[in-house]
Parts: C-alpha cells; sequence; structure tokens
C-alpha cells in the first residue's frame, strides 16, 4: 500500500510538470496552484503539496507565491538526454527486453534521489508513472543502490544522514543506514545489485553501474521483473546486464 501510494504522488507529480512544461512549450501564461488545479481536476492542497516538492527538486521554481515556470533542473534534464551515451542506451535497453524479457531503465544519481533518463518501450503502458524524470530514494532501489556502488561507510552516513526512512519503500527494504550498508557489502561480493521488494511489492531489480573509461559512475543501468521472469539463476542476467553497462559507458572496452 505504502509503494502504490508513492507511485500515485509521483504520477500525480510528473502531471503537474508536464501540464507547466506544456503550457510553456505553447507559450501559454504560467498557472498557480489553484488554476493548475482546477486545469488537472486535482485537490489543491495536493497540487501546492507536490509542487513545492517539486520546487524543492529544482524541477520547477516560484518566486514571490506566484505562477510555477520550469526550474533549472528540468533543463539540466534535458540535456543530459542529448549526450551520446544516453542516445546510445535507448536501442540497447530494447536488446535487454529482448534477451531477459524484462523491463530496462537508465538512471542517474541527484544527491539521495535517483532520476530516470530512459525506460524501455514496455514501461510506456497507459497510466503508468514510469517516465523520464521520474524520482525514487537512491537507498530502496536496484538502480539507486548500484549508484553507490563506490562509496564507503562514512561517504553514505553523510548523504543519508537526513533521509526519513519511515514509510517508504517494499518489504525487502533496508531502512537504517547500517541495513544499507550491509546490503551494499553483499551485492558488490555477487558483482552486482539484486533488489528484491526493496521498492515496489514483487519486483526484483537487478543493476549495475554505468561507468566511463576513466572509471567513474556515470548512472546505473537496471532491468525490472518478478522473481519467476528472472528464473532461479539471476547472475546469467545480471551479466548480461553488466556487459551491456560496458558497453554503454566505455565502448570498445
Amino acid at each position: 500500500m505504502e509503494s502504490t501510494a508513492e507511485a500515485s504522488s509521483m504520477a500525480q507529480g510528473l502531471r503537474i510538470l508536464r501540464h507547466v512544461v506544456e503550457r510553456e512549450k505553447r507559450g501559454q501564461a504560467p498557472l498557480g496552484v489553484s488554476q493548475l488545479a482546477a486545469e488537472l481536476g486535482m485537490e489543491q492542497s495536493r497540487v501546492s503539496r507536490l509542487a513545492q516538492e517539486l520546487c524543492g527538486l529544482e524541477l520547477l521554481e516560484r518566486f514571490d507565491r506566484g505562477p510555477f515556470r520550469t526550474g533549472p533542473r528540468f533543463f539540466s534534464l534535458a540535456a543530459a538526454l542529448n549526450t551520446g551515451w544516453v542516445r546510445e542506451a535507448k536501442p540497447l535497453l530494447e536488446e535487454l527486453v529482448a534477451g531477459l524479457g524484462v523491463r530496462a531503465r537508465l538512471s542517474v544519481r541527484d544527491g539521495y534521489r535517483v532520476i530516470l533518463l530512459r525506460a524501455s518501450s514496455n514501461e510506456a503502458v497507459p497510466g503508468s508513472f514510469v517516465v523520464p524524470g521520474m524520482v525514487t530514494p537512491v537507498w530502496c532501489t536496484g538502480a539507486g543502490r548500484a549508484l553507490l556502488w563506490d562509496f564507503d561507510r562514512s561517504a553514505l552516513a553523510e548523504l543519508l544522514a537526513d533521509v526519513n526512512y519511515i514509510g517508504i519503500g517494499g518489504p525487502g527494504a533496508a531502512h537504517t543506514t547500517d541495513g544499507i550498508w550491509d546490503l551494499m557489502e553483499r551485492d558488490r561480493t555477487a558483482g552486482f545489485i539484486a533488489a528484491e521488494e526493496e521498492f515496489e511489492h514483487g519486483v526484483v531489480e537487478l543493476a549495475v553501474p554505468v561507468r566511463d573509461a576513466g572509471g567513474s559512475i556515470l548512472g546505473s543501468l537496471s532491468v525490472l521483473g518478478s522473481r519467476g521472469e528472472f528464473g532461479a539463476d539471476s547472475a546469467a542476467a545480471a551479466a548480461v546486464l553488466s556487459a551491456a553497462a560496458t558497453r554503454l559507458g566505455a565502448p570498445g572496452t
């Protein structure tokens, strides 16, 4: 139920963001809370809360309690979508879908949040909240924990110092920094992140970092499905995923 509520909030937040962006693209005047609520058919208090969260993420911005406009983080995300490795990810995600029969995503980290850059075409179903720009927690998603791969214990504690774990994540999620560290230690030994029901009930997410030629983490590549879809040997799927991440981040290596 908690994961469902979180997904609903994300979907509504993205509706608000898309509406603001589309109005700007059409050259229409920006809207305030009450106008957005009316046009989207949402409660004014909910629009106010979600819009303020989007402002906190800098995906929207607002001055002196005026109307909402597209924020700087939205434009930096849009610019990221035009970089070579992100463009090249599109066909690679579809290769993963064809080879493994699951869903695939490319993500980056913004503090203790994960931002989705690209998702495979089988994520595009009516009503889905999985669209570029979707924000999820770094500590209870496979994609997020792959982005924490190079963190030591003190860096992890510093990053998550202000995180409130209550009410976030699925039944497999860790709810303390110590618990997250233990999962990271376990998964580093295996060579890939295996997040089973850490964010969504019934969903297993395998993930690996995408590194550039110098070894720095650019983002994370992940695949999502049920336990049955991955079968008994998730390491085989992870090997395919790791090879794809290598091709994407440091082609020719």
